[in-house]
């Protein structure tokens, strides 16, 4: 029994922790709305142990970003069986969501219609590929269900910092460009290298500007899928002055074909990084392309803006 002033017979009582204010307060984690849309990350390339590892890798990114995130994986090329398809990952979203909404009615809940799509499929694309594309948007429509299809994940200035890193752990780079150290494996000219044609050579451009910057070094993209570009683009550099090349792929992997990277490598005569594979940039980016559907921030409420 407690009094007007206080706890009864001097028991304790927990008492909220005031909220810290200012600028340094602890910022509040935001989650993921109720009922929001899942997020499915569409994976091409041929499936694999690999490919599953790093796309469930990009997805446990996301959701660590955003806690309450449903997600799931579909892929291009599954097989329903080990590797479930874009398109039967879809239409067991819309199901779930379906059956859901069913049970809560019938237990006597007073629920909502489900309302916008049942699922946001974002590519694990770095740039764009338009045939990829034409087979992620042609599962969505075969679906049938509510679904919303964001970008591709580039150009960004993430994606340049994943390739600047790339790039370093293979020794082709200084890791920070303000120490003093050199590398004495260190490029003195890189090229870019996709897949999609034109497009996606332009959008390459774009990151590989912002890389460019990063390196104080020249940097050209190049397609891999075009016989003749890597070679094309590795003498226009030597011809600029460059002596020692490196290839840095602006590629996430499972959408590159195997045999592509050591063909286009055997024309420049130069070394290559890895992939950006599951770098933390993609996953960020797989979720800030989710988040933007449906228009919520995923900075955390409070944090300090610059």
């Amino acid at each position: 029994m407690s009094t007007p002033t206080g706890p009864a017979s001097g028991l304790p009582v927990r008492m909220p922790r005031p909220r810290q204010s200012g600028r340094h307060r602890r910022p509040e984690p935001v989650a993921a709305p109720e009922g929001a849309p899942v997020l499915v990350l569409a994976v091409p390339g041929t499936p694999s142990a690999a490919v599953r590892g790093l796309a469930e890798e990009v997805v446990s990114i996301a959701r660590s970003e955003l806690p309450g995130l449903d997600a799931g994986i579909g892929y291009l090329d599954g097989d329903d069986e080990e590797y479930p398809t874009l398109l039967s990952v879809l239409t067991g979203t819309a199901a779930l969501r379906a059956e859901r909404y069913e049970l809560a009615r019938a237990a006597g809940h007073e629920v909502a219609e489900p309302q916008g799509p049942a699922s946001v499929v974002v590519p694990l694309l770095a740039g764009p590929d338009s045939t990829l594309i034409a087979r992620i948007g042609q599962a969505v429509t075969e679906s049938g269900t509510a679904v919303e299809l964001t970008e591709v994940l580039g150009p960004h200035p993430l994606l340049a910092e994943g390739l600047h890193v790339r790039l370093s752990e293979a020794g082709l780079a200084r890791a920070d460009r303000a120490r003093l150290f050199t590398v004495a494996t260190a490029a003195d000219g890189i090229i870019l290298g996709t897949v999609g044609g034109a497009e996606a050579v332009q959008t390459a451009g774009i990151t590989g500007m912002l890389l460019a910057a990063r390196l104080a070094l020249p940097v050209m993209a190049a397609a891999l899928d075009e016989h003749g570009s890597v070679a094309a683009i590795a003498e226009e550099l030597r011809e600029a002055g460059a002596t020692q090349l490196a290839l840095a792929p602006y590629l996430v992997g499972p959408e590159l074909p195997e045999g592509l990277l050591d063909a286009a490598l055997k024309e420049a005569d130069c070394a290559a990084a890895e992939p950006l594979g599951a770098y933390p940039a993609i996953g960020k980016l797989v979720l800030s392309k989710y988040a933007s559907v449906l228009g919520i921030s995923t900075q955390p409420q409070g944090a300090p803006t610059h």
